[in-house]
């Protein structure tokens, strides 16, 4: 995999807790090389950039300049929130100009593209927003100035939140303020207009300006954010918007037993919840975020991450209702999940947060963008049968240009931009790394720098070898290395000072000692592919197993398994073989698996048979007639990258 020159550590990044957390993120952090510089590479090269021409050709821009009185015509686009596509395509410009060497101080004719970009865009924001800090183009331009009057379906405060998440990582990523004022100036709208005794008792629709609020109180220290993000999360679940689940006002949280109702909506309420449980030490909260993370992950989250059980309504469905061909998994759902465990791993730190992240960053995420970063998909189902019919549009399972309702591109974008804030962290202890990719992390204990390098060929490698740059000398610390849910076995070596002997709790392997730069850890982690199958309420897919190879979830595609994947029965004693391929899907590990290919029985015109008539054979046994195949599978986050075509993540087992 290729390398790159290491560049200056970024900012500080989306999640700047108070001390009232476990971990804290380490104070800077640049991945270098490997797999995941290697996809935030096309992220900066492709997707960025192409942000500004495809939110004018949607119309995003022009609305900005209807709502400024800057241009004359008919609003853009049938969607009320189509602000905050903007504002997230701003913030993942924003932190990728805070991991470019490329200056940003220079006046607008000198920056280069990204920065003028960003400068122009934030610029035409400014001009949109009204004097008592009010932005919403869409209810500017065609409500008459009439506000809050949809508060189920408008998301005002929903695109509130993401400009001011904007804002944040604007100012964090390079010290500018102008954007940072408009977000400052409409939250201060916002808590003049909501809150009990004011003119608006309620809240959005759909959640997002909570975590937002709580972030910007880090950033300015205005208590005044903080509280009204508290009001909004507990006014959730009272009715006062209907009563639905879809947009989380069936149950107050603090109650809910399970995850319900619009999935991202769902994550979004609980990454602010778990915000202010870290700033308010809210154990009541903290509670309900632990309850609510470990029933979704146990009864409601797929094979790869992804959440999201209906395309109707966006939602999550039953316990175990954990449907294939019909799995929405919207991409978004998967960048919430990530914002979610990643503040409940901060707060907790407990490993179980941070696996489900590399489980769902790995599969349910990335599977959301295309190999070479043009094309996206909205939903991402487990299978695509043969002979399917796609009418495209954003549900469709075939990658897409854009979307008419094109909030997962820019969440992609922002993710990627910002993924390296997300791999380590430090506490009073020492340093942890989460996540394993090379780089160089940044943080302190007690005022002393604490730096350490990675290298590793992760995923397609289990091998990680961490150099101590600078530590301490005066005294131990420890090194924690998370041990993934997933490996059956691991192997640790430490080169130079010595260390305690390795101690395993909770999945994460410590290390204390006193430590010395130079000092090097080897991490080995078995990558061996394997099958795995479901708890067995999951009707979907019972009798079938899936095959895994290190934190990646594999499947079959029809490009590799000519004939068809419906009738398709892996034969699970005999052993799975990996084979490196560089020159497929971009430098992949595939995946050979035993196999037939089966011979339907004849049941004449009507598909339904008796089992005690005269053919008793169970479709699941192989016959004489059945024909052997080997079946190759490919990572399912590279899927769809070839042509269209079946596709399938379960695999029948004989």
């Amino acid at each position: 995999m290729s390398q790159s020159k290491p560049t200056s550590p970024g900012p500080a990044g989306p999640v700047r807790p108070g001390p009232g957390g476990a971990l804290r993120p380490v104070a800077a952090a640049d991945i270098t090389g490997g797999f995941w510089h290697g996809r935030r590479e096309v992220n900066a090269r492709v997707g960025i950039p192409q942000g500004p021409d495809l939110l004018e050709s949607a119309g995003n821009l022009q609305n900005l300049r209807l709502a400024a009185g800057t241009a004359e015509g008919a609003i853009r686009g049938d969607l009320p929130f189509m602000d905050s596509d903007v504002y997230k395509w701003l913030e993942a410009a924003a932190w990728q100009l805070g991991a470019s060497a490329a200056p940003v101080e220079a006046g607008p004719a000198a920056k280069p593209g990204l920065a003028a970009d960003v400068d122009r865009i934030i610029a035409l924001v400014a001009d949109a927003q009204q004097p008592d800090g009010y932005l919403n183009t869409w209810f500017q331009v065609t409500a008459d100035g009439r506000r809050y009057e949809d508060l189920r379906w408008g998301h005002e405060l929903y695109c509130a939140g993401h400009l001011i998440q904007a804002a944040v990582a604007h100012h964090r990523a390079t010290g500018g303020k102008e954007l940072l004022d408009v977000a400052v100036r409409f939250a201060d709208h916002l808590d003049s207009v909501f809150g009990r005794g004011r003119q608006i008792d309620g809240f959005d629709g759909h959640p997002e300006v909570e975590t937002a609020l709580v972030e910007l109180y880090r950033e300015t220290g205005e208590r005044r954010y903080l509280d009204l993000a508290g009001y909004f999360v507990e006014r959730h679940g009272h009715g006062l918007l209907g009563g639905e689940a879809y947009c989380q006002d069936r149950t107050p949280l603090r109650v809910q037993e399970n995850v319900e109702g619009h999935a991202v909506r769902q994550l979004y309420l609980l990454a602010g919840a778990a915000d202010l449980a870290a700033e308010t030490g809210d154990a009541g909260l903290l509670a309900a975020c632990e309850r609510l993370w470990a029933a979704m992950v146990a009864t409601k989250t797929h094979i790869t991450g992804g959440l999201g059980a209906h395309h109707d309504e966006e939602d999550f469905g039953d316990p175990y209702e954990l449907p294939n061909e019909r799995a929405y998994c919207e991409t978004c759902a998967a960048v919430a999940s990530v914002h979610f465990s990643w503040r409940m791993a901060l707060l907790t730190g407990e490993a179980r947060y941070s696996d489900l992240i590399e489980r769902t960053l790995f599969n349910g995420f990335l599977a959301g963008v295309s190999l070479d970063g043009e094309s996206w998909l909205y939903v991402n189902p487990l299978q695509v049968r043969d002979g399917h019919t796609d009418t495209g549009g954003d549900q469709s399972s075939r990658r897409t240009r854009w979307f008419r309702c094109a909030c997962c591109p820019p969440n992609v974008m922002r993710l990627l931009a910002s993924l390296q804030h997300y791999i380590a962290s430090t506490d009073a202890g020492g340093l942890q790394i989460h996540q394993y990719a090379t780089g160089r992390y940044a943080g302190d204990m007690a005022g002393d720098p604490l730096v350490v390098s990675a290298h590793t060929d992760y995923p397609w490698s289990g091998t990680v070898r961490l150099t101590i740059e600078e530590c301490p000398l005066d005294r131990p610390w420890t090194l924690s290395l998370r041990i993934p849910q997933w490996s059956t076995g691991h192997r640790i070596s430490v080169t130079g000072s010595e260390a305690a002997p390795a101690t395993v709790e909770a999945g994460w392997l410590r290390l204390e000692g006193r430590w010395t730069p130079g000092d090097e850890v080897t991490l080995e982690l078995a990558t061996a592919p394997r099958l795995v199958a479901a708890h067995p309420r999951v009707d979907a897919v019972r009798g079938c197993v899936a095959v895994e190879r290190g934190p990646l979830v594999y499947c079959l595609e029809g490009v590799d398994n000519p004939g068809g994947l419906d009738d398709v029965v892996i034969d699970t004693t005999r052993p799975l073989l990996a084979e490196p391929r560089p020159e497929l899907l971009g430098g992949v590990v595939t995946v050979t698996a035993a196999g037939y290919r089966r011979t339907p029985p004849d049941c004449g015109w009507w598909p339904y048979r008796d089992l005690d008539g005269p053919d008793r054979t169970s479709a699941r046994h192989t016959t004489s007639q059945d024909l052997a195949v080997a079946l190759t599978a490919v990572p399912y986050y590279a899927w769809a990258n070839r042509h269209g075509g079946p596709m399938r993540v379960w695999i029948p087992a004989d």
